[in-house]
């Protein structure tokens, strides 16, 4: 949990001076969408937990992505490292580190901050990999225009019941490591993941993908291309 805003403890911080750091983050967000609307960049937030395979699904998205001549970048968060940003890099991707220190999330000042950088204004999509939580990131709006939320099938199913805030805000639940089911037992299954996101999602919309394997990808792009059109 954030020292500086709590992430809603009031017993860490003040209600009132919650309520004033999220409205001056939103006010940020609004100026950040501004730049995302005037290049034409197509901005999302993308949360889960650690190991959700947000990194990896980036990966395959670049690859899927080029090949219908659309190109995109990330801005990666982390707490310690930039482990990711230097693997996004690897793979061709455009990507620029933020490291967080002790906040479990990224803010809209922090990527107001990033997009000093000129490169984003030449992709058409911009990939926000937030700080792995289930929790904080889906508070914190960023500027962007869809919130995505990466689930793993290692996870489990009651995921999206134990945490209903994260996707009670998601656009789309990306489910991923599908070819992982096999070994997973008949406990898990992806009709036992949708009925929990049903429960919660006010329009449950999931895509489930396998980034190994290419299976889903197909229809994952598609989505983004189809949610990207004005």
């Amino acid at each position: 949990m954030c020292e500086s805003c709590g992430c809603g403890d009031s017993k860490l911080v003040p209600v009132d001076v919650h309520e004033r750091i999220l409205e001056g983050n939103d006010r940020t967000a609004r100026h950040n969408r501004h730049h995302f609307e005037e290049d034409g960049v197509f901005a999302i937030n993308l949360m889960g937990s650690p190991g959700s395979g947000k990194t990896a699904l980036l990966e395959a998205t670049a690859s899927s992505m080029r090949d219908r001549g659309r190109f995109i970048g990330a801005i990666s968060g982390d707490l310690a490292t930039d482990n990711d940003a230097t693997r996004l890099r690897r793979a061709g991707i455009p990507s620029l580190a933020i490291t967080t220190g002790q906040a479990c999330h990224l803010d809209a000042e922090m990527i107001h901050e990033a997009l000093h950088d000129p490169p984003w204004k030449k992709l058409d999509y911009l990939f926000i990999e937030n700080v792995g939580n289930l929790v904080c990131p889906a508070v914190y709006d960023l500027g962007q225009r869809a919130n995505v939320v990466a689930l793993s099938v290692t996870e489990g199913v009651d995921k999206p019941l134990k945490y209903p805030v994260m996707f009670r805000k998601a656009d789309l639940v990306v489910i991923t490591k599908i070819d992982l089911l096999p070994h997973l037992g008949g406990d898990v299954s992806i009709a036992a993941i949708t009925d929990a996101l049903s429960r919660v999602m006010p329009n449950p919309i999931h895509i489930a993908v396998s980034a190994r394997t290419g299976e889903g990808m197909d229809a994952w792009t598609r989505w983004l291309v189809a949610t990207a059109r004005p």
